[in-house]
This record gives C-alpha cells, structure tokens and sequence, in this order.
C-alpha cells in the first residue's frame, strides 16, 4: 500500500501533465509574416491561439484540416480589434478548407484579385466544413469585376458571422455567398457599394437552408440585397438531391437602402422577409423568380413578406413586387407591411401585389432621419405599434 507522500507525489505528476498538457492545448503562437502563418498553422492544436502581430502580410493564404473541438476551438486573430492586421492582395486573401471548430476574427483583407475569404469543404460534399465562425472582419476592394466576393462559403454548417463589414467586392459577385450551406447566422454585419452594378449582398444558393440574417445594413448592394436562392450549376449542390436553391431562410430586422431590390426568392421553398426597413429601391421591393428550372425543382414558393416599413417613390408603385415565370406567388404571404411614398398616395391597389395583403399600412411618414447611418427607430416603433419592429441594425 502506498504511503500518503506516495500518492501525493503521483497525484501531483498526474496534475503536472494535465496542466501540461492544457498549456499546449492552449499555446498562443505570434507570428507577423505569411510563412510563419503557414508554419504555426502546420503545428496548430485544438486550444491554439495564432495571433497576427505585423500591421500586413501577403493573401493568398490556404490552410487545410484546421481541426478544433467545441472546447477548444483554433484561433486565428489579430492582436487588437481596433487595429486589425491587413492580409493584402493574392488571388484570396485567407483560404480555409475542411476546416471545424475554427475562428477568424480581428482581420482585414483586402486587394484580393478574386474572393476576399474562403471557406469550403474542399469538394468533399459528405464531409462537411463546420463550426466556423467570423467575427470582426472587414475585407474590401475585392475584384474588381466579374464573379468575386468578399466572403465565399461553400459547403460550410453550423457557422456564425457576425460584427463583419463588407465593402467593393466584385460588381458580379456577393459580399457573402453562400452554396451549400446550413445552420448560419449572419448578424451585425454592414455590406455597402458605392456604385450600382450586377452584385448582391447576401446570397443563399445551391440547396443553402436554415440560415438566420439578422441586424444587418445593405447600402446600394446592387442587384438584390438579398438573393434567397439563385442559379448554381447541378453539380454544386449540397445536398446533391436538393429540390431548391433555399429554404428555411430568415431576414429580420435589417436595413435596406437603395440597390436595385431589396430581397429576391429565387427557387425558393419557404423564406420569411420580416421587421426590415426597406428605404428607396431603385425599381422593387421584392422579387419572385425562378432560375433553376430542372425538373426536380419546385416552383418559387412559400414566402413571408411581414411587417416591413417600405420606403418607394409613388410611380414605383406598379412594380413593388416583379414576380417572373414558373413561380407560385399565390402561396406566398403578404400582411402588417407599412408603405410610404415621399411623393404620393399608395394603396393595395396601386402597388399591385401578387396576393391580398393583411392589415397593410399606407401612408404613414416612417421619418427615416439618415440614410446614411441611423434611421428613426422611436418613429418606427410608434408607427407599427405592437405588430413587432424591434430595434434595428445595431450596427448602425
């Protein structure tokens, strides 16, 4: 039998080589170029922290099997939020593939030639990336033209975005795009273009489902602010025997100002707009359309357009809502949105929606204050009362 200095002296190497143990798990690496980012990336551990301490380092950075754990999930920052370092430049700035449990936060990327970051299951479609998230990043002058995003995420679930701003990505692509993707949240993030072209700002394809956006501000994001579905290729689908582009899409309590249309069900199988101000498109509100017409896929359906305050000029009234060919807005639902025109009357009748909207509101000033940053949100609260717009965009 072990006397109790014995026992004491194992129980205390066993605590040494658990305390060991957790000091490696949790290593902070300080690294201030793109080699010794690759280098301490080669060694990361589940609990390691890499930590970007130079004020720039060259893009074009990929880095494969970043493997965390729910409890120590791998870490990839910047020292201060306040002064991010800046990946600049490469044909991606950050390129992260079949990563899980990884984070990236307090970065700036910019001067990529085609996507700002990438994230992906590295075509693997049964093996999933997971359990990223985004936080603090601001990644700009992307492209500039063609098919570029900010922010590409390409068979990625359970994800969390959130406090990001997007600026000048490719004037054909999105600020985030998603294909293939599920269980996300996008949240207090700004995406802002300072010149109208073909782009969007959120868009959800390629059998994309249950994603939250929420708390956002979409300044003239092009196209659609919002594209809820899309056009992806057959093979790029997750899942491969997805029968829409989305589903299960939610877009609440966001700020819309110009762009082409705010959001747009494209292949859609349940979406719900809802709680989102939506101040001076320059031709629709929204839009009801159909591009991926394979027979597998069902028509554009099932969506929530609800408690919106909407902001158009009088003669756009006509076409609030362009709905184009094999949709089915008849099942969609429209009720408690509140319209104003600056310059005119509008009415159910004149601003011709696909179906008989309930308890709609016409008319009442919504005293937006500043396009720019804030708008009135006391104005809006005592405008649609109880029917549920909460506090908006706080990242404004």
């Amino acid at each position: 039998m072990k006397s109790f200095s014995q026992r004491f002296s194992q129980l205390l190497t066993l605590g040494l080589v658990a305390f060991s143990t957790a000091i490696t798990w949790a290593e902070e690496i300080h690294v201030s170029s793109k080699h010794e980012l690759l280098q301490a990336a080669e060694k990361a551990m589940p609990g390691s922290t890499i930590v970007i301490t130079s004020k720039t380092i060259d893009g074009g950075i990929s880095l494969r099997n970043l493997q965390g754990t729910p409890a120590k999930p791998i870490v990839i920052r910047g020292e201060r939020r306040d002064q991010r370092p800046i990946i600049q430049g490469g044909s991606f700035g950050i390129q992260l593939s079949d990563p899980a449990y990884v984070t990236l936060e307090n970065i700036e990327v910019r001067g990529a030639s085609q996507n700002g970051i990438n994230i992906d299951d590295a075509g693997s479609f049964d093996s999933p990336a997971l359990h990223v998230t985004l936080n603090n990043l601001y990644v700009h002058q992307i492209g500039p033209d063609g098919n570029c995003d900010g922010i590409k995420l390409s068979g990625l679930d359970h994800f969390t975005l959130e406090n990001c701003r997007i600026e000048r990505w490719g004037k054909g692509g999105s600020a985030i795009d998603m294909v293939g993707c599920h269980h996300g949240i996008v949240r207090d993030c700004r995406m802002e273009f300072d010149t109208m072209n073909s782009a969007s700002g959120v868009q959800m394809k390629g059998g994309t489902s249950d994603i939250s956006v929420s708390y956002c501000r979409f300044e003239n994001c092009g196209h659609r602010g919002v594209n809820i579905g899309g056009s992806t290729g057959l093979p790029y689908f997750r899942p491969q025997n997805a029968t829409y582009e989305a589903k299960d899409i939610t877009v609440e309590d966001c700020t819309f100002v110009g762009g082409m249309a705010a959001a747009a069900f494209v292949g859609v199988d349940g979406a719900v707009v809802q709680h989102n101000n939506i101040i001076n498109p320059t031709k629709w509100v929204i839009r009801i359309l159909q591009e991926t017409t394979a027979p597998r896929f069902v028509s554009c359906r099932n969506g929530v357009f609800r408690n919106n305050i909407v902001q158009i000029e009088a003669d756009q009234a006509f076409r609030s809502v362009n709905v184009g060919s094999n949709t089915s807005p008849e099942t969609f639902q429209i009720e408690g949105n509140a319209w104003f025109a600056p310059n005119g009357q509008l009415s159910e009748k004149t601003l011709r929606l696909p179906v008989v909207e309930k308890e709609g509101t016409y008319n009442v000033n919504p005293r937006f204050t500043d396009f720019k940053g804030k708008t009135n949100l006391t104005a809006q609260n005592r405008l649609l009362g109880d029917k549920g717009v909460r506090e908006r965009s706080r990242m404004d």
